[in-house]
């Protein structure tokens, strides 16, 4: 026997709550075909302050397993879906909106594919099928997937759907999860980074009964920085990876960018091309410190969770060896490298070279002494931080 517990959550939503119950309890005999025998039916109400409450009420004396949850206050979208996981039996737990925007008739595809192995099953808005999404938020939801896959080495389509089935014994997995509309996709983040088998189902997206609550800017910014803090606490490097290599390549364009003007025989550099190649070289130091910071932040993680620390920023280990292993002699290097260019400027200089010619070099050493220094202190903490893990 298996059983579908279906969680709608629901503030002020008297308009579209009848209609898509209706809707839910009508695809009772598709979910059988499927291998769902129940379909048990939760109404939270999260504070709603028009007849929400009432409607509902009235609904549960007329239908068998339907049962209305009270917030006496409204908590937020969240919070009512997590309430709706405490009180639902189902082995297969689903919810979706009560403004009939998600169609409830695709609920029995994505249970098929919860019983056929995925632990997370997500309708999908964004994998083709006709949608009546306003165009700022299907760009939103665009970056935000692309966000993701890119964070989670997983190709995801809709990282922010609000219809999903799940296997119950997901959630410690995917847990904590917020109290606000931004549960889906840390949901979707924590999923993808603890392994959960996932699978979408393109659904059709229709326009809201009512008014929407979502806001682009001020939800849209919470969405971004859910699935960045999210993906921090998993993997830093990955995205503090990711911008200490960006900040990198633009200290090796402006690197590049100077020896290409002396090979042409410039010796001399105008005001923004000096710019330029201080902006550069703030970038490459800035950068190599982020990447460093990240590496750090991983073994920070593995230490606080006491599992395996996360190799390879692009999914899987580019050495045989972790990178940071060889920070020492490759600091060391630099390091002298730097130590060597700036006492032969100081040699030149007294020999009569003028400034004109030796500030160049003489900020090149200082950049990599700078650089060399950065990577033996990482070096240093990560053998610190690796020796507390091996001998917790």
């Amino acid at each position: 026997m298996t059983t579908l517990s279906v969680i709608i959550p629901a503030y002020n939503e008297e308009d579209g709550l009848p209609l898509i119950v209706q809707r839910v309890l009508s695809i009772q005999a598709d979910l059988a075909q499927v291998g769902v025998d129940t379909l048990e039916l939760l109404v939270v109400d999260d504070g709603s302050r028009d007849k929400t409450g009432e409607i509902a009420h009235f609904l549960t004396t007329t239908i068998d397993n339907f049962r209305l949850i009270l917030h006496p206050h409204n908590k937020g979208y969240g919070a009512a879906l997590k309430t709706g996981f405490d009180q639902a039996s189902g082995e297969l737990i689903g919810f979706l909106d009560a403004d009939g925007t998600y169609p409830p008739e695709y609920l029995p595809q994505l249970c098929q594919q919860a019983l056929n192995g995925a632990d997370l099953v997500i309708g999908s808005r964004m994998a083709g099928a006709a949608s009546q999404m306003p165009f700022s938020r299907r760009l939103g939801n665009l970056f935000f997937a692309s966000l993701l896959s890119i964070v989670g080495r997983q190709r995801v389509t809709d990282s922010a759907s609000g219809m999903r089935v799940f296997k119950r014994e997901v959630l410690p997995r995917v847990s904590p999860l917020p109290d606000g509309l931004n549960l889906t996709p840390v949901m979707s983040t924590r999923a993808i980074h603890e392994g959960v088998p996932m699978a979408e189902v393109p659904i059709p997206y229709s326009e809201r009964l009512g008014r929407s609550k979502l806001s682009v800017v001020r939800d849209g910014s919470l969405f971004l920085r859910s699935i960045i803090w999210t993906a921090l606490a998993y993997n830093p490097v990955r995205i503090l990876g990711l911008v200490g290599l960006a900040g990198m390549g633009l200290g090796v364009l402006a690197a590049l960018g100077l020896v290409f003007t002396r090979l042409r025989g410039d010796t001399s550099l105008a005001h923004l091309e000096v710019a330029a190649l201080f902006a550069g070289g703030v970038a490459g130091i800035t950068g190599l410190s982020i990447f460093s910071l990240g590496i750090t932040f991983n073994y920070l993680v593995s230490l606080f969770h006491q599992r395996p620390v996360r190799q390879g920023l692009f999914g899987k280990p580019l050495f045989k060896t972790p990178l940071e292993n060889h920070f020492g002699w490759m600091g060391l290097l630099t390091f002298v490298a730097g130590l060597v260019s700036g006492i032969g400027s100081l040699i030149l200089g007294v020999h009569g070279w003028p400034m004109t010619r030796l500030w160049l070099y003489l900020l090149a050493s200082a950049m990599f002494i700078l650089m060399g220094v950065q990577l033996i202190l990482s070096w240093i903490l990560q053998r610190v931080l690796q020796e507390l893990r091996d001998n917790k």
